[in-house]
């Protein structure tokens, strides 16, 4: 039997195998060409099988470590036999083999004598039993037992461990807030031991779990850190990048997951499996720009590689992305329906939520062909009453496109709103970040095809389906971070069992019962939902407007909606108790009309000679056309299609010496209206480097004795964010810098750094208005049909009843003096409309004082 000094030797050695590999190996053979006795060869081969585990090389794992356990046998020590034991249980549990590596680590808890070592065994039992099989309960047991002895022990190492594990079988049932409580003690403990590997690696766990809950910044600023991390120790590990892929694909920013992946794609030793899952989530990155035959390209070596991998339903995933990327590229013809059938009929085999969607494209691709597609529409439709609210729209989507191959308006009808119902459940959660980027798209082709029947029908109806989608799209901005605890844990669990859903192998038994707690999380979450409303004294009401009322609420103004159907703009209007629809136009010349317009907002800002009458003439004709004959007097307020929100609406002649307010969705509108200040008090911000410094906010200031003045220093994220909280007016002068490819991390740059978008989810109450004097700050971009992202209509999603922004540079001077007068007005009237025609009305007869009033926008009220 070894002595205490041996035992110590073997501890550090498996202990530099977990957290030193390359350091691990060495030592290994070391000690293999010095002693030759069983029991320290048992060490050398259980440190040589962690190594190759945690390398991926499950297999060759297995093999060393069942020489390991041959060698401990021998050795006569119980305890040695144990560990070996629950360590090449594990390996065949993440070799597949589940039966088997269950039964291995049922035998090391049963013949383990030290206190100690039978710890450890149930912990890596409880691994298994919670990350593998999930079976929570008796996980949860054998993890609680393991941590009681271990604490007990004074064995600091393996507390922290168990605590990772605890946190990911926390993070699956749901219970969001004792993962981080365990993963932020685990971290201490490593750091406090120099284990700065395990240290970053627990880093690396927090940002998965904070991407679980929905908190996307915070899980892309903790994989940065633990990138970072990895890199002092050598090459980062390929799941970090992986994850950070999904992060950034849930965050809508495909350019940076297509960087992601491209970079861990291009390194050395990247195991087959994930190499494989690398370049199906390019190929989804890539189909998310709109590069088709790079996603092809990329679909088509993930499938290669899955089929050598004998992964049949990962092999059916990547075709069904091959064959999308090509019917999106324009190719037509029987081979592609052929094959679209066959990968749906193996993935409905498999029982895959893809299912629907291979069907779906199967049956588009019959009709490419001019052949009936009935059939294939059914198939589809048979998943209407599916769990996942995805894949129930997807279903009601072929329903629909068959019910518009019969000529049925109603059936049309019926199915869109169906599927846009489906949808608006779905979209609570993040879901796998294909299928969220799917999301969008499926629900912009139901409201196109539903606005495509309506278009001759009565106006009530096209205002209806118009705010249908758009207002639904336009409701959660971001990812929503749901306030109550119990819902926020079960979406969390949901989105990690989502993940192990999309990563598990073809084995029935674990995705058996993956995708039982799925089913079950889904019918907690509704419940959830429904007692979280009911309890707050609210009643689910699906997106959408109530017409009637709107037209009460309207009264004297007048409401223009601006759509488009098939490149047509289209216009509803609600005027004097009426409805009416017109046809504007072409779409492509508005939009050449808007851009024209800004152009000559730019030259003007600079001080250039510009004609702002005839860009305002073109302008109204191209956006408004018939319409204008009903503005005659009284309040505007305009509802643009997405591609129409950088309009600088008061440069219409129509419209220059009328109260204009911009919003999103004539339900904003609605909700604006309805808002009542929180508390009085004003806010102003001046951030850092501003040519200007915020000249105006020294005057508004003296005006406004009690307002809060965070400027030099002051204006810190965190500081603003205490001061906007609930405030009647914020103020804003500082540089903005807007995101393209996702306006939801677009910032205004403060002392301290960037406040983006997401930063405002953490107000409990939104500023009831908030005004921003920084270049484009009002820009919005679409995403999609009929959403828009930007700082605006998140604040107005968030409560905010008005919001005042540019739309196109403008004149640092000319600014401060608008702003001056808007805060002026404002003491006066309750209404930004109202104000900024007071003040276009003041800088009529100067060039760039006319065109800074016309650049600046009024959303809201």
């Amino acid at each position: 039997m070894p002595n205490s000094l041996e035992i110590a030797a073997a501890d550090d050695l498996l202990r530099v195998a977990l957290a030193d590999p390359a350091e691990a190996v060495a030592r290994a053979q070391e000690l293999a060409t010095v002693h030759a006795d069983p029991w320290t060869l048992s060490v050398v081969g259980q440190a040589r099988g962690i190594v190759l585990r945690d390398e991926g090389h499950t297999a060759a794992a297995v093999r060393e470590l069942r020489s390991a356990r041959a060698l401990a046998r021998r050795s006569g020590d119980p305890d040695r036999l144990a560990d070996v034991r629950a360590t090449l249980g594990t390996a065949l549990a993440l070799d597949g083999q589940t039966r088997s590596g269950l039964n291995e680590l049922d035998q090391a808890v049963l013949g383990a004598v030290g206190r100690q070592v039978i710890a450890r065994c149930l912990m890596r039992r409880g691994h298994i039993l919670a990350v593998v099989l999930g079976r929570h309960r008796e996980a949860l047991r054998d993890l609680r037992n393991a941590l009681r002895t271990a604490r007990a022990l004074g064995d600091r190492l393996w507390v922290a461990r168990t605590l990772v594990t605890t946190a990911l079988l926390h993070l699956d049932t749901g219970d969001v807030v004792r993962a981080e409580r365990a993963l932020h003690e685990a971290h201490g403990i490593f750091e406090d031991e120099g284990e700065e590997l395990l240290a970053v690696q627990v880093v690396h766990d927090q940002g998965y779990v904070a991407f679980c809950r929905g908190d996307l910044p915070v899980a892309l600023a903790l994989f940065d850190r633990a990138a970072a991390g990895y890199a002092r120790f050598g090459d980062v590990p390929v799941e970090l990048g992986q994850d950070r892929c999904k992060a950034l694909m849930a965050a809508g920013l495909p350019d940076e997951a297509c960087t992601v992946a491209r970079e861990q794609l291009a390194r050395d030793a990247v195991p087959p499996a994930n190499r494989a899952e690398l370049e199906l989530s390019l190929a989804f990155a890539e189909l998310a720009r709109g590069d088709t035959g790079a996603s092809s390209q990329a679909a088509r070596s993930a499938r290669d590689r899955f089929r050598q991998q004998g992964r049949e339903v990962a092999t059916a995933r990547a075709q069904l992305v091959v064959l999308g990327s090509r019917r999106r590229a324009g190719f037509r013809g029987t081979t592609l329906a052929h094959d679209a059938t066959l990968v749906a009929h193996r993935l409905e085999a498999a029982r895959s939520e893809d299912a629907p969607v291979a069907w779906l494209l199967a049956g588009r691709a019959t009709v490419d062909t001019g052949r009936d597609a009935t059939p294939l529409w059914d198939a589809a439709g048979r998943y209407r009453r599916h769990p996942s609210g995805l894949v129930r729209a997807t279903a009601w989507l072929a329903r629909a496109l068959d019910q518009q191959q019969r000529g049925s308006d109603r059936g049309v009808w019926h199915a869109c709103r169906q599927g846009l119902d489906a949808l608006d459940d779905y979209r609570t959660t993040l879901g796998s970040t294909e299928l969220r980027a799917l999301a969008s798209v499926q629900g912009d082709e139901l409201a196109r095809l539903a606005l495509s029947r309506a278009a001759d029908s009565r106006p009530r109806a096209q205002l209806w389906w118009c705010e249908r989608w758009r207002a639904s799209a336009l409701a959660a901005p971001g990812t929503p971070l749901p306030k109550d605890r119990e819902l926020a844990g079960l979406f969390a669990a949901l989105r990690a069992n989502d993940r192990k859903l999309a990563e598990v192998r073809d084995e029935e038994e674990p995705k058996e019962k993956l995708e039982r707690e799925r089913a079950r999380l889904e019918k907690a979450i509704q419940h959830r939902r429904r007692l979280v409303g009911a309890s707050n004294g609210e009643v689910q009401v699906r997106a959408g407007v109530d017409v009637a009322r709107l037209v009460d609420e309207v009264g004297d103004a007048a409401f223009v909606e601006l759509f488009e159907v098939d490149g047509t703009l289209r216009a509803v209007t609600v005027t004097r108790g009426k409805v009416r629809a017109f046809v504007v136009g072409s779409a492509a010349e508005a939009t050449a009309a808007v851009d024209s317009a800004r152009f000559v907002l730019r030259q003007a800002a600079r001080g250039r000679p510009v004609r702002l009458a005839d860009a305002g003439t073109r302008l109204q004709g191209a956006l408004l056309g018939p319409v204008v004959r009903l503005l005659a007097s009284g309040p505007v307020v305009v509802s643009p299609s997405a591609a129409l929100h950088a309009v600088p609406w008061g440069l219409l002649p129509a419209l220059a010496e009328l109260p204009v307010s911009v919003v999103p969705t004539a339900a904003s509108w609605l909700r604006a209206r309805a808002s009542r200040a929180r508390r009085s008090g004003r806010v102003l911000v001046v951030g850092p480097g501003l040519v200007s410094g915020g000249a105006e906010v020294p005057i508004v200031a003296a005006e406004h004795p009690g307002a809060v003045v965070l400027r030099d220093g002051a204006a810190t994220v965190d500081a603003c964010l205490r001061a906007m909280d609930g405030a009647a007016l914020v103020h804003v002068a500082a540089h903005g810098r807007f995101r393209a490819d996702n306006p939801m991390f677009s910032a205004l740059e403060l002392d301290d750094g960037p406040l983006t978008v997401h930063d405002f989810e953490r107000l409990r109450r939104a500023p009831r208005r908030f005004v921003l004097s920084a270049c484009d700050s009002g820009v919005l971009v679409p995403v999609g049909a009929n959403e828009l992202l930007g700082l605006a209509t998140a604040l107005m999603s968030m409560g905010t009843a008005g919001v005042l922004s540019s739309v196109a540079p403008v004149n640092d001077e000319a600014t401060a003096e608008l702003m001056v007068h808007v805060h002026s007005g404002l003491d006066d009237v309750d209404d930004l409309g109202v104000v900024m025609q007071r003040v276009r009305e003041r800088s009529a007869g100067d060039v760039v004082s006319q065109a800074t009033a016309a650049a600046f926008v009024a959303l809201g009220v």
